[in-house]
């Protein structure tokens, strides 16, 4: 039976360690697919050691996004108990005392709405205004503490973002499926696939198959249209994650990655390292950075996981066991991949495709299926994320230049044009280039140093200013950061600026 509160039924929830499966499966994503060839470009040397760094401030800018949204439970709640407080003295001033008092308490709980946990006595000392019970996304948070200029500039910077996760997602499927159904070749030259255009002049002039005169890159814009047309019109509707959906995909991912290392761990093994990646070369230091950013992210959707998590006073230390245990993860498929393979593809399924091998017995036929399974892996997950993306992309889209309390007044041709804004810049990006160590360097690097560095730096900062004001400097909040010093909050924002200067005048010259 449902958990009751109140009389009424209670939103679901979910222990610890499910919630530890949705973080990590919400974190691990795309981004690890192109760690082991940014690895190999910009050096291992360099390589662990942004990594390393970059998780530990992604983990810092988390516990800010952690306190935000607590203090926007705090806001909430005051508002409630000042609600419920003009009741109840409007209800101490009529003349019948006893009805009216009934009446203005159930009007006061009809203000709380969802609200289930604020005790009507408000004369009770042990009431903690700061919690993670009301799920606050991202973009109420910014309109909650940032002026008009903030709220633009978060939309934009989430638009841009989501428009670069669905380049990703359509660029590594459609290689992803050429790759498979052309001729198995490994003669790419690795140094063309960093930046746009490279890919595609290599690509133009190689045949699909040996008998036909198809490109390669025909073939990837055949496959990119298939899948736009196939999986685009899902951005019409509603589609929802379930928990048994979350458990599948990270079942698949926890095999896929583990099949990864395995079978690179068993090619050092067997036949030693065959690849001799340079220990430090800053020209690799754009796609590095982007892809490590890219692959820490989870900011934007985490306010949707922390509300349903059942012991949220354990959300710090469940956070940091799943970037630890993520960072160790990441390090670990990359290292053995560099090492293990003489030349990385920038999209590391790819390097698992059977080059001529042969089936002659149980054991070979079924690496071959392992190697087309992690070949397909990124068509599987993908796939089912890209409507999910290109929904949340339109529904933000609305936001920003809509009034959506007046949606309805809107025409209908209106309404169904921004569907197609989700859809078809990303699919004019793809159709372009292929280069999704180019699509990670720029998302991450622009749009994902925004939502995981300089967003949670103001959200945090305006959101301690204030419930400073409303309910002044005695009242504690629990889920405030580690890093509570302002100094800190000075640091991720230079770095930030920093970061995003270096590697543009990096990428660029």
């Amino acid at each position: 039976m449902p958990r009751l509160v109140n009389g009424r039924e209670a939103a679901p929830t979910y222990s610890n360690l499910v919630g530890f499966i949705f973080i990590f499966n919400l974190i691990v994503g795309t981004g690890a697919l192109t760690l082991p060839g940014v690895f190999a470009r910009a050096g291992w040397m360099l390589s662990l050691i942004v990594i390393v760094l970059l998780a530990i401030i992604s983990y810092m800018t988390v516990t800010f996004i952690i306190e935000a949204m607590a203090c926007a439970n705090a806001i909430r709640n005051w508002q409630t108990l000042q609600a419920l407080r003009q009741s109840r003295s409007s209800a101490e001033n009529s003349e019948n005392d006893d009805n009216a008092d009934d009446v203005s308490l159930a009007s006061g709980a009809e203000q709380v709405g969802d609200f289930e946990r604020v005790p009507l006595t408000i004369q009770n000392r042990e009431f903690h205004y700061y919690q993670l019970s009301h799920k606050f996304e991202l973009g109420e948070m910014a309109t909650l503490f940032f002026n008009e200029f903030g709220r633009v500039m978060f939309y934009l910077c989430l638009i841009v973002y989501l428009y670069g996760d669905l380049s990703i997602y359509s660029a590594a499927v459609a290689r992803s499926l050429r790759d498979v159904v052309c001729d198995q070749t490994n003669g790419t030259d690795a140094n063309n696939l960093m930046y746009w255009p490279g890919d595609f002049e290599n690509n133009t002039s190689r045949a699909c198959w040996k008998e036909h005169t198809i490109s390669r890159l025909n073939m990837y814009r055949v496959l990119l249209i298939g899948f736009t047309l196939i999986f685009g019109p899902f951005v019409y509707f509603n589609v929802q994650k379930t928990k048994y959906l979350q458990m599948l995909t990270a079942a698949f991912r926890w095999m896929a990655f583990t099949l990864m290392i395995c079978i690179s761990l068993k090619l050092l093994i067997s036949r030693g390292a065959k690849g001799h990646p340079e220990t430090f070369n800053v020209y690799g230091i754009p796609s590095l950075f982007g892809a490590c950013v890219y692959s820490f992210m989870c900011h934007h959707s985490l306010p949707s996981l922390l509300a349903p998590l059942r012991h949220k006073s354990m959300v710090s230390k469940i956070l940091s066991f799943d970037y630890i245990i993520i960072c160790a993860f990441y390090i670990l498929l990359a290292m053995t991949g560099i090492f293990a393979f003489e030349r990385i593809e920038d999209l590391y399924t790819l390097d698992f495709l059977p080059y001529d091998v042969a089936y002659v017995d149980f054991w070979s036929g079924l690496l071959i299926c392992i190697d087309y399974f992690l070949a397909l892996f990124p068509i599987f997950t993908l796939s089912t994320s890209f409507p999910i993306v290109a929904i949340t992309l339109k529904n933000n889209l609305q936001s920003l230049f809509l009034d959506m309390s007046q949606y309805e007044s809107y025409s209908v041709i209106l309404r169904l044009c921004f569907p197609l804004l989700a859809i078809i810049p990303p699919f004019c990006i793809t159709y372009f280039t292929e280069s999704l160590s180019s699509l990670v360097a720029f998302t991450g690097t622009y749009a994902g140093t925004g939502i995981q560095y300089i967003i949670p730096v103001f959200l945090v900062y305006f959101a301690r200013r204030t419930c400073s004001e409303l309910l002044g400097s005695g009242v504690v909040n629990r889920f405030q950061s580690p890093f509570k010093s302002s100094a800190w909050l000075v640091f991720v924002f230079i770095w930030s600026i920093l970061c995003v200067c270096l590697v543009s005048i990096n990428l660029f010259s």
